[in-house]
């Protein structure tokens, strides 16, 4: 969430600026701005970027600048909250992701006599360089005095309004990045930002401050000793960031899952690569296996625990990170600790990998991006190879942590448990690409089902009840609709209450041991006057389902029976009029607790 670009040394910075915050969109946001040092410009807008373009003038332009998209926390969406902030004689201006957790104190201490124009925990970090600059000899001096104070999370982008040459930077828990261009340098929250300018980039790391210009970028600790490290390319290009056709990135991230899975089977099935005999051997000492996500992630989780368990017979638990950041379970004598993020930078997550290397257990993160937080704090490392995902409701990001998950567990089984893996999964890729194919018949399902429903649930056993769960959130958070997963023979002790004339039910059926029990749990809400829609496997289909879904592994069914809810969620969303890529009060990448 929120997304940070700044450039130094470069003629067309309001360029690179608005196309950087343009990129970082699928972050989430509700307001944004750019500064501009060359004519001390501030410009704010809330809303769309669209309406912060509509400000701008050709006049505003140079070659330092910053530039910030706000997702809320402290304080609404208004041009006083928005960044960039400036301290309260404008010396100084900055933009902030993430949290100040101890602002109220710091206010109290050192700002007590301060005005400040909103009410953000950002405004405070401005004011607070400002008030360390009175005693300081420089502006890294009291930046770096405002940094020892500060306690949260925080990537920040500063300038001091009297120094049209220098960029400053520091992070500690929110992803940063600087590109290194040919006579300019950039910051950015993603590399995806600014990969039209430049392909080459350098890591911050936590406690780390930078101070660019146009010629050079300077990295030093905490303790102010100087920092060497090693550039890298990710493996990304813009055109990866491309729509081409498609009219939304969501239908477009579905449609990749195929390619996704087979590249996946190519790497870490045909190839052998990513999974090392280190990995290996620590996963075969644990005596259990913690999954820690959220949302989405942890929805894979919940699936690959099922993995470890039947295929391994190793213990194996989904964890929220968001509960187990406060509330850590107990666990066994010698357990092994899987993170999963698409994007690596999930604070709550982070907050439970902390305490895991704190007691000294093993981790691994599975994530989309390897030179992550989370990927490079584990202890091991894999790449889900889903490429860049936009949309803001996880599609192709999902099934390859699940297929991953799958790869990894395959590799720990017994021989008597181990099934070939690469057919199976070439079964599954293909199965999607046959889904796919059936778009047109599940819009008109959508629009028969859920035109103008407030509620629905989804329902099902074993695999199917984690569907449900994964095809529930899809559903309610970029259409809406009041939405439910939940375990079909769980409806009659309590849910099935809710359930009135027309009410949605979306049952899925994989599973042939519980085919029957969830037949008959459709039954009784259609007693009670449920609209039913099912999603079935074919050698299970029935004359009246809906929607019949190939066979593949019972273990691997989620990666098929997902397709069709998501194209449902996809589709329900369209026909109500909102943006698929972009829904409300959300945010991809979310990096505060």
């Amino acid at each position: 969430m929120c997304g940070i670009v700044g450039v130094v040394g470069h003629p067309q910075a309001v360029e690179i600026l608005v196309n950087g915050l343009k990129r970082l969109e699928y972050r989430g946001y509700d307001s944004a701005g750019i500064y501009l040092q060359d004519h001390q410009q501030l410009v704010k807008a809330v809303g769309p970027l669209k309406a912060l373009e509509g400000k701008l003038t050709p006049e505003i332009n140079g070659t330092l600048g910053i530039g910030h998209t706000r997702w809320a926390t402290h304080g609404k969406a208004t041009e006083e909250n928005a960044h960039p902030h400036t301290s309260e004689a404008g010396d100084f201006i900055l933009v902030h992701n993430g949290v100040i957790e101890n602002y109220r104190e710091l206010k109290e201490k050192y700002l007590s006599a301060d005005h400040f124009y909103g009410e953000t925990d950002s405004e405070i970090a401005v004011h607070l360089i400002a008030h360390f600059a009175k005693e300081s000899t420089n502006t890294k001096e009291a930046f770096k005095k405002a940094l020892a104070v500060i306690e949260g999370s925080y990537a920040f982008g500063l300038i001091d309004a009297s120094d049209n040459d220098t960029l400053y930077a520091a992070k500690n828990k929110s992803p940063l990045l600087i590109g290194l261009g040919a006579g300019f340098n950039v910051i950015a929250s993603d590399a995806l930002a600014v990969l039209d300018y430049t392909t080459e980039f350098l890591e911050i790391h936590d406690g780390e401050l930078a101070v660019l210009t146009a010629a050079s970028v300077q990295l030093e600790d905490a303790c102010g000793h100087g920092v060497k490290r090693e550039s890298f390319v990710p493996e990304i290009d813009s055109n990866d960031l491309d729509k081409g056709t498609y009219p939304f990135y969501m239908l477009k991230e579905i449609d990749e899952q195929p390619m996704a899975i087979r590249r996946i089977v190519k790497e870490y099935l045909h190839e052998g690569q990513h999974i090392t005999p280190a990995l290996l051997a620590a996963l075969k000492e644990a005596d259990s296996i913690n999954l820690v996500a959220c949302g989405t992630s942890w929805h894979a989780s919940r699936i690959g625990a099922h993995f470890f368990s039947e295929w391994v017979a190793k213990p194996a638990s989904a964890l929220l990170a968001s509960e187990a950041g406060y509330r850590m379970p107990l666990f066994s004598a010698k357990p092994f600790f899987i993170f999963l993020s698409q994007s690596g930078e999930t604070a709550d997550s982070r907050q439970v990998l902390v305490r895991v290397k704190e007691l000294g257990y093993p981790s691994l993160t599975i994530t989309n991006v390897l030179g992550s937080t989370l990927a490079r704090e584990s202890d091991f490392a894999l790449p889900i190879l889903a490429g860049p995902e936009i949309a803001v409701a996880s599609t192709k990001a999902y099934t390859a942590q699940i297929a991953v998950l799958a790869c990894l567990a395959q590799a720990l089984a017994p021989k008597e448990e181990q099934i070939d893996l690469a057919h199976e999964l070439s079964l599954v890729a293909n199965g999607m690409d046959s889904l796919i194919s059936e778009k047109e018949t599940i819009a008109a399902q959508a629009d028969q089902y859920l035109a103008t429903t407030r509620n629905a649930f989804y329902i099902g056993r074993y695999m199917d009840y984690e569907v449900s769960l994964e095809a529930a959130l899809k559903l309610k958070e970029i259409s809406y609709i009041q939405a439910e997963g939940f375990a079909a023979g769980e409806l009659k002790h309590g849910t099935i209450a809710l359930i009135e004339e027309g009410t949605p039910v979306l049952a899925i059926i994989n599973d042939p041991v519980t085919a029957s029990h969830t037949r008959g749990n459709i039954q009784e809400v259609k007693s009670r006057g449920a609209n039913v829609y099912t999603i079935v496997r074919e050698d299970l289909a029935q004359a009246q389902d809906n929607l019949q879904v190939p066979v593949v592994n019972p273990l691997l069914s989620p990666l098929v029976s997902i397709v069709p809810a998501q194209l449902i969620a996809y589709y329900a969303t369209l026909q109500r009029g909102l943006d698929v890529d972009k829904p409300r009060n959300l945010a991809k990448s979310v990096t505060v607790e």
